[in-house]
């Protein structure tokens, strides 16, 4: 006899459209009844296209038809229109952030290679030209730009109960690491980063801004999932460093932007290689030019390099960018060529 679990479990087959989720991690699938070998579900959707509801319905149908033993199968639709549709329930829908003219999100295939040390060099660089910019730290678990940043207070609400963003070298910031204790660790399910992600994204006084930077966690999970699902982005950018070890998640982030169909801006190797400041001679630690080849391979664009700098690394410890500390050194003009680079194939 077939089973609430049985039918949940394979309702996971199903894809929201456009999206690598699955309508029962979405909430979609509200209540499952099973009388022998025939079953009803009944889901709840919010869509502005009433046929996202049938694609689903008649997927579904198939899937559940499929599974062994099974007899009549009745999926129950119900479509409410975005523009009906409660605050609690519109996540799924994809909006615009008010008065943010470009979004570009940062991401990594792994840990480790220095991507919030790139996001937040990119943000203040940008906003020594003039821009208005925003950085969103989207890493839930091991937010990293209120330390990088030099930020440590809390965030306050307006009349409307948005969030007004914090701001340091004329960023505007916004961080789980605003909002929690210490040290204390954030132990959440992926429905409430989602929640959290939406949240930073539309209940933040964000506008007036020209582009907002989103530093994402490393990998290929629920914040980059949300964020995709929440808003559109303008570009994703990916960071590496040149070693095969790193390169071959590369492809990983740029299939994770593909299937949600988020344009890549391009590819950013970070820890190029190193000049002994006392030698002048260059040691290619990781190897080096493994981006760019990359980048070729993958037909994407190459923005650049950046090579270790012991500067780099003091300016995220002390919460100084290199590129605020030291604006003309060598280590900022790798971020600052980065930057305009950036722009050019956002604009």
């Amino acid at each position: 006899m077939l089973t609430e679990d049985q039918v949940r479990e394979a309702l996971k087959q199903v894809k929201y459209p456009g999206f690598t989720r699955d309508i029962v991690s979405f909430g979609i699938v509200k209540h499952v009844a099973i009388n022998g070998s025939n079953m009803v579900v009944t889901m709840q959707l919010t869509a502005s296209n009433p046929k996202v509801g049938d694609q689903i319905r008649a997927e579904a149908e198939q899937v559940l038809q499929r599974l062994s033993g099974a007899g009549r199968v009745s999926v129950e639709m119900s479509v409410q229109a975005a523009s009906q549709a409660p605050a609690a329930h519109s996540a799924i829908e994809k909006r615009r952030v008010p008065g943010v003219k470009k979004i570009v999100a940062v991401a990594s295939g792994k840990g480790g290679v220095g991507k919030s040390t790139v996001a937040v060099n990119l943000a203040c660089a940008l906003a020594q030209t003039g821009l208005k910019v925003g950085l969103m730290d989207c890493d839930i678990y091991g937010p990293s730009v209120p330390l990088m940043m030099n930020v440590r207070e809390r965030p306050t609400a307006s009349d409307d109960e948005h969030i007004n963003p914090l701001t340091n070298y004329g960023v505007k910031l916004m961080s789980m690491g605003f909002l929690v204790e210490g040290d204390t660790p954030v132990i959440w399910r992926g429905p409430m980063i989602m929640k959290a992600v939406q949240q930073f994204i539309h209940q933040v006084n964000w506008a007036p801004l020209d582009v907002l930077m989103v530093d994402l966690p490393p990998g290929t999970g629920d914040a980059q999932l949300s964020l995709a699902q929440v808003t559109e982005l303008d570009g994703g950018v990916i960071v590496t460093t040149p070693q095969d070890a790193s390169l071959g998640v590369v492809r990983k982030g740029i299939g994770m932007f593909q299937k949600v169909n988020v344009p890549i801006t391009g590819i950013i190797e970070n820890m190029s290689y190193f000049v002994c400041p006392h030698c002048n001679t260059r040691a290619e630690i990781f190897a080096h030019g493994g981006g760019r080849r990359e980048a070729e391979r993958q037909h994407v664009p190459f923005l650049g390099e950046v090579p270790i700098y012991p500067e780099i690394r003091a300016g995220g410890d002390t919460g100084q960018p290199v590129v605020v500390s030291a604006p003309q050194s060598p280590a900022a003009k790798a971020f600052t060529d980065i930057a305009r680079a950036l722009m050019e194939k956002i604009k």
